[in-house]
This record gives C-alpha cells, structure tokens and sequence, in this order.
C-alpha cells in the first residue's frame, strides 16, 4: 500500500474554506479538498474560553508535497495560530494513490 497524507485545517468562513481548498487543487499541492459543514469549536484564546463556528478542510496530498501545502495554507490562513495537522495513512487503493501522486505534480513535470 502506498502511503498518502491527510492535511486538515479549519477557518472562521466557508469563503475561506473554498479559496484554500481550490488554491490547493490548483496549485497541485492537494489532489482533492474537501471542505466539511460547520462545527463548533471550543477553545482556549488570550486567557479565556471561546466557541466559535467554523468550517474544516481536509486536502488530500503526497508526503513530497506536504510541507509545500502546509506552508501554502499558513501564508494564507486569517489565523493567527492556525490548526494544521499533518497525518499520513497507508491508502487502501493503490489507484486512487497512483491518481493523487499523478495530480500533485508541478504542471510539466
């Protein structure tokens, strides 16, 4: 099985969601994004509990091109700590690893 890497980040907007989830595409650092329904978050922020809605994002991406989306979505992200994991997973369909390695390469490569 290969290996793939699941990066998932929320934000405070489904306009944002949808404009880091398609500069990911395009920009062949994630093969496909997808972006989920609300939830709502609880959390610490400047000594002090806050809920707030927002919207996640999971791209789904190569191990070679991780760190280039991740540091595509800090440099875009309206957080100022913004959540990013980074998980990597063993895909269960090596044509659907094929596809994502084959749509994350840089155009012409």
């Amino acid at each position: 099985m290969d290996q793939i890497c699941v990066v998932t980040t929320v934000v405070d907007a489904r306009s944002v969601a949808d404009v880091l989830a398609a500069a990911a595409v395009a920009g062949r650092l994630a093969a496909c994004a997808q972006v989920g329904g609300q939830v709502d978050s609880t959390y610490w922020w400047r000594q002090g509990v806050e809920t707030s809605t927002e919207w996640s994002v999971q791209f789904k991406t190569t191990p070679d091109r991780a760190a280039a989306l991740v540091e595509q979505i800090r440099a875009s992200h309206p957080y100022e700590v913004p959540e990013i994991l980074v998980t990597r997973v063993e895909s269960g369909n090596p044509d659907y690893a094929a596809w994502l390695y084959e749509h994350t390469r840089p155009q012409g490569s």
